[in-house]
């Protein structure tokens, strides 16, 4: 069996995923942290913090971070997405510690290298454990409107 090589374009994907999360989260938090704490029974100033802007550029990071998780899973299994991405917990938590001075334990230093080497393991293999399917090839072929998706009853019946 063949090894499958991502493209330089998935590893950037894959690349951007992995920063723009523990960025997005780390520039949530630095928001919150300059605003006083905020309690669900009174929203208004939840939502005004969404338009601070450190609050903002991690909103927007985040939406970037979605449109990128969902551009590498339209081409990958999740099973290989979110391991590959697992170096984010390594940027989190320098991100955390560096830029929050966030006291981080030894604990937390172990377990985050004990994730990243876990996923590193599970992310080593494919990244697809199906055929791609051809998808305009298999409407054309009359496999209806997903490929992937049983067919129904009448179509059975006229096999």
């Amino acid at each position: 069996m063949s090894a499958h090589r991502l493209k330089f374009q998935q590893i950037l994907i894959l690349a951007f995923v992995s920063i723009s999360a523990p960025l997005g989260d780390a520039c949530l938090a630095h928001g919150m942290k300059q605003i006083p704490p905020i309690s669900l029974q009174h929203p208004l100033p939840l939502i005004m913090a969404v338009f601070t802007p450190w609050v903002a550029l991690g909103i927007a990071f985040l939406i970037g971070f979605f449109a990128s998780y969902l551009t590498a899973l339209s081409w990958a299994d999740l099973t290989f997405v979110l391991p590959a991405t697992a170096l984010g917990y390594v940027f989190m938590a320098l991100l955390g510690h560096f830029w929050l001075m966030e006291e981080i334990s030894a604990q937390r230093w172990l377990g985050i290298a004990l994730i990243t080497v876990g996923a590193a393991f599970v992310a080593h293999g494919p990244a697809n454990t199906t055929a791609p399917v051809n998808f305009p090839n298999a409407l054309e072929a009359g496999h209806g409107v997903h490929p992937a998706a049983p067919a129904s009853a009448d179509e059975k019946e006229g096999q």
